[in-house]
């Protein structure tokens, strides 16, 4: 029996024989045009075709990588060991400001809830803290578009003219107040230019209500907040609190507006893409608003650019222009 174990032993048995050759080859062989798949001129001006919403044609380039010359190097570099540190401080200065002016007024006051608690808000206060919240908030982002290099806004409006008599006695004397903003989105700075001329509520990311300063001042706008990686059932959820904060807007002048962005994504602004239907489900008046941002070195369109032309967004002075129809 013992003679029988030991030679079931795996002591006993002969080292398994050692591969003659090792197979250092890589799994995954490179492709052999992968040279010639590398993007070209020809290449890049297709994709620019394909994407045209999203190609930027400022001074800096396609995605900011374009070549600069010298003069545009030391412009850039002057301006942000100057400029820069002057107006970020000056833009932290307005935005701690308002965070203490909304803190204040909503001292003591619950926030309003809906959606299981999901939702909370403070823009359906009445009183002296509403006024004071509504009127520093368009003055400060109206400060903060200036600090940022924004000096002249120019509005047209195209409609508001238009009296009873125009269409032959059927259109009411009173425009019935919409529900709803609808704009093309841009940049960054649409947030604010829609709170210096109508403080609307937005819908955003659920995290921002998490952020320091800027959670408590997205509540005081009364924001709507989607978490994007939810499931569906949570989405309509959310579907309809916009749907009946659009239809009390259009209800109650004292309700915020609705400010929505039908296209779903940021543009260079030079192009408008399909809809989204989320806006018109209520079935209320809408304000078409579209923006424009006329530049020279810099676009702000915040779309795609490399890190270093980005860092020097807060050098540029540009103008804005709204068109607005009634």
């Amino acid at each position: 029996m013992e003679t029988e174990l030991k030679d079931l032993s795996p002591a006993t048995q002969p080292p398994p024989p050692a591969p003659a050759d090792k197979d250092d080859r890589p799994l995954l062989k490179p492709e052999p045009d992968a040279e010639a798949s590398a993007i070209t001129p020809e290449n890049l001006a297709e994709l620019e075709k394909r994407f045209a919403a999203y190609v930027r044609r400022d001074a800096y380039g396609s995605m900011g990588r374009g070549e600069l010359p010298l003069r545009e190097k030391v412009l850039l570099g002057v301006a942000m060991a100057t400029l820069v540190p002057v107006r970020v401080v000056a833009a932290l200065a307005i935005l701690v400001a308002y965070y203490l002016i909304c803190r204040g007024c909503t001292l003591l006051k619950k926030p309003n809830r809906e959606e299981e608690g999901e939702q909370e808000d403070y823009a359906h206060m009445g009183g002296w803290r509403r006024k004071v919240i509504v009127a520093c908030g368009r003055v400060l982002s109206r400060a903060m578009l200036f600090v940022m290099g924004f000096y002249w806004i120019n509005e047209t409006s195209r409609g508001a003219s238009c009296g009873p008599e125009d269409d032959g006695g059927k259109r009411q004397e009173e425009h019935e107040r919409p529900g709803a903003i609808v704009s093309n989105h841009v940049s960054y700075v649409d947030i604010l230019y829609h709170m210096s001329s109508s403080f609307p509520s937005f819908v955003a990311k659920r995290s921002v209500a998490k952020l320091p300063l800027v959670g408590l001042i997205s509540k005081c706008l009364g924001c709507v907040y989607v978490q994007r990686e939810s499931k569906s059932s949570d989405f309509k959820g959310v579907s309809g609190v916009i749907t009946e904060r659009v239809r009390e807007a259009h209800q109650n002048k004292d309700a915020p507006m609705m400010m929505l962005f039908p296209e779903g994504t940021t543009t260079n602004g030079e192009y408008l893409l399909p809809f989204k239907t989320g806006a018109f489900l209520a079935k209320a008046p809408v304000l078409p608003v579209i923006l424009n941002y006329p530049y020279q070195r810099f676009s702000p369109a915040w779309d795609s650019i490399s890190g270093i032309p980005f860092a020097g967004a807060p050098c540029a002075f540009s103008t804005l222009s709204i068109h607005k129809s009634y």
